[in-house]
């Protein structure tokens, strides 16, 4: 009956032990705002997406194409975004990115905005659909399209240098604003990125 009562005790003790231990494992999850700048692992992220969409929109929208084709046209120019191609050398979501320029583009009221030829497939679809099973009243018509005057493309490059446990990261983002039908370069912007990461070892 000792040895039972000996071996429940020790059992107790362990078993209090573990369980701080156990929890040791759990994570710990704050609620920030959306706009605060948090870079955590150095990679490109939210607040370089967000902050080289309106840095590089405000540079295009402040140049001297926008004017000529007020003065020439009469009209505010309607503009795409095209392709970002990454060419760095991590996983960028480029989508991220675009929807962060077509933001600053629309809220800018500087310029008029068409659908992306991925987004025009799916409404083009719906237009087709309503021609088949909507009224004459309501029906929306094929060939009604606002055609795009200047398409925005761009890549995204970047370099590493390390040594050590110390490691720097080069980001160039490079856009071109491109008329349509003449393929004329209207506007070239330029955004440079760079940040230096630090690894501090583990201490028990």
């Amino acid at each position: 009956m000792k040895k039972m009562t000996t071996k429940i005790a020790f059992l107790i003790i362990l078993s209090s032990l573990l369980v701080p231990l156990s929890s040791c494992g759990g994570k710990k999850v704050a609620r920030v705002d959306s706009g605060t700048v948090t870079d955590l692992s150095g990679n490109w992220n939210d607040t370089d997406s967000r902050l080289v969409a309106e840095e590089m929109i405000q540079d295009v929208l402040s140049r001297g194409w926008l004017a000529k084709f007020n003065r020439d046209k009469g009209k505010a120019p309607t503009v795409i975004v095209g392709t970002v191609r990454n060419l760095s050398h991590e996983h960028i979501n480029t989508r991220t990115f675009i929807a962060d320029m077509e933001r600053e583009l629309i809220n800018s009221g500087e310029v008029d905005f068409v659908a992306s030829a991925k987004d025009r497939e799916e409404i083009r679809s719906e237009v087709k659909d309503q021609d088949l099973n909507a009224t004459e009243e309501t029906r929306k018509s094929m060939g009604q399209e606002i055609a795009a005057d200047f398409m925005l493309q761009g890549t995204i490059n970047s370099i590493v240098d390390a040594a050590g446990g110390e490691q720097a990261r080069f980001y160039q983002i490079d856009l071109t604003l491109i008329e349509l039908g003449t393929n004329r370069k209207v506007w070239v912007g330029q955004k440079k990125i760079k940040k230096t990461i630090e690894k501090s070892g583990f201490r028990l």
